[in-house]
């Protein structure tokens, strides 16, 4: 009887022992090597920027978790201990993305917004857009806050005021090309010969006179950007929002539409594109650099050629890949 005993004492230990070994296995596996990568990374960038206090609060942090999860194994831990290594590893992601994006944006610019995926674009983009809200801070049209501007009233504000080109037309296959573009009119409830009267010269601007009877699927993918773009357009809208406009596009198709913004905003328009090709923000005057949620660099053209802007955006996304500072 007592070798029994003691034979499920120690069946009970081993057991107690393999839970834990589990339960440690798990929690290494969820500090996984890539979200490591990323901490580290951005450790070494705030080290570039001399947040010495971001870094010991991040650092300290880091190695909390990191010893609580390299030295647990074989030993006990309390629920007390557990939450306040989930509160660690919160805070470090917060402090991955956490930071202020403090850019404006003058009439008549032409900006493009570049950096690696996941890094902020296209949320700050739909931000501007007034289709998320910021947890802090304050987005400005004119002096306005979007804030101000109640939930009812945000989608005549952005009819009224933003234009927006899409990677992937967005247009209704349903409708020929001229109702796509004048849809926007329709919904802000003008009359059909100021509508006419504005889609013609538009229509004829982007050379797509000859595809307003035509439906999306008997066009070409550039024929379909330039009908989003007159979509943009026929609002008068005080800003153009482009996301990845290029994306869908041929080399020709791209040229072409590339063109197309550089004549809409030599005509006056304000445009903010975001964008992950060089080709397309080297038409731009001015080009942000978006990493980990902060604007780290940004690039004016001044005097320079598309061809020296490409090779300075170049070199810039060279040095954000490889952890390089600031110039």
């Amino acid at each position: 009887m007592k070798q029994q005993i003691r034979e499920l004492i120690q069946r009970s230990r081993e057991q107690e022992k393999e839970a834990q070994q589990m339960e440690y296995e798990k929690l290494v596996y969820q500090i996984n090597p890539h979200f490591l990568l990323n901490v580290l990374n951005s450790i070494q960038w705030m080290a570039q920027m001399s947040h010495q206090k971001d870094i010991g609060e991040y650092t300290s942090a880091l190695k909390k978790l990191l010893s609580y999860n390299l030295g647990k194994e074989g030993r006990e831990t309390t629920l007390r201990k557990e939450i306040e290594m989930v509160k660690n590893y919160i805070f470090l992601q917060q402090k991955r993305y956490d930071f202020e994006v403090d850019i404006s944006v003058e009439e008549g610019e032409y900006v493009a917004i570049m950096g690696e995926s996941g890094s902020g674009k296209t949320t700050l983009l739909n931000i501007m857009a007034a289709l998320d809200k910021p947890t802090e801070g304050t987005v400005l049209l004119d002096g306005k806050p979007l804030s101000s501007i109640k939930d009812k009233d945000i989608a005549q504000f952005r009819r009224d005021n933003l234009g927006f080109v899409f990677q992937e037309f967005n247009l209704l296959d349903t409708f020929n090309v001229k109702d796509n573009i004048l849809l926007p009119l329709v919904l802000k409830g003008e009359n059909y010969k100021h509508m006419d009267s504005k889609l013609q010269p538009i229509a004829k601007e982007l050379g797509i006179s000859a595809l307003l009877e035509k439906y999306p699927y008997e066009i070409s993918g550039g024929q379909k950007q330039r009908a989003a773009v007159a979509r943009a357009l026929i609002t008068e809208p005080r800003l153009i929002l482009a996301d990845e406009p290029t994306g869908a596009l041929d080399s020709r198709s791209t040229d072409e539409l590339l063109g197309l913004f550089a004549r809409i905003n030599a005509g006056g328009q304000t445009i903010l594109m975001v964008t992950h090709s060089v080709k397309a923000a080297s038409k731009a005057g001015r080009v942000l650099f978006i990493r980990d949620g902060e604007v780290f660099h940004q690039v004016y053209r001044g005097q320079m050629t598309d061809e020296q802007l490409y090779q300075k955006i170049s070199d810039t996304l060279t040095m954000l890949a490889t952890g390089g500072d600031r110039r």
